[in-house]
């Protein structure tokens, strides 16, 4: 009797940054490690809390007179020079305009925050935190609308430590020495 075949899984197609430019505009993914993660819309409250943080951190900059650039997504990032990881924070924080491209950026931001949804808590709880810390990206929130918290990660030595805040605080933050961004205000929660 002849031996049965044992039938192969495919294997998955690595993508490259080729594929993901060549995405049509009205498609909203990210490409981590050769892979697609298709993004949903994001809700009212996602974009409001992008908005006021978003417009915190402008403010600030502009104020100040610094060299550092704020870009909400959809916003390209190249974190390495790898050609198959390119992620689209919710904000972007860069310092060094060298990093800088006509298409996004190139190299790790200095500081990203990720507001999440239902459909990506994993992405940035778990994913992303690791992509980050590897790429030296020196600050990275996790801002949870449906906790009402918000990790703050700060890179020591090749690892991030952890602040915690709720939506009743003030989270300062770390990159800058008299920023704090105010989550009552944010949210929509403070009187």
């Amino acid at each position: 009797m002849p031996m049965a075949q044992v039938l192969k899984q495919p294997e998955p197609i690595c993508h490259t940054e080729e594929d993901y430019y060549d995405l049509p505009e009205n498609i909203r993914a990210e490409l981590i490690n050769g892979q697609f993660y298709y993004q949903a819309a994001p809700s009212r409250m996602h974009q409001k809390i992008l908005n006021a943080i978003n417009n915190t951190i402008y403010n600030y900059i502009r104020k100040k007179g610094g060299s550092c650039e704020v870009y909400p997504a959809p916003f390209a990032v190249k974190l390495q020079e790898d050609k198959n990881t390119i992620v689209e924070p919710d904000i972007s924080v860069i310092c060094d305009p060298a990093k800088l491209t006509e298409k996004g950026c190139s190299g790790a931001p200095d500081w990203i925050v990720e507001i999440v949804s239902p459909s990506n808590s994993g992405q940035d709880y778990i994913r992303k935190l690791q992509l980050y810390a590897e790429a030296g990206v020196r600050e990275y929130w996790i801002v949870d609308p449906m906790k009402q918290q918000v990790m703050a990660y700060f890179l020591e030595e090749g690892k991030f430590e952890l602040d915690w805040y709720t939506f009743q605080d003030k989270a300062k933050v770390g990159i800058y020495e008299d920023l704090w961004i105010d989550f009552q205000e944010v949210a929509g929660t403070g009187q």
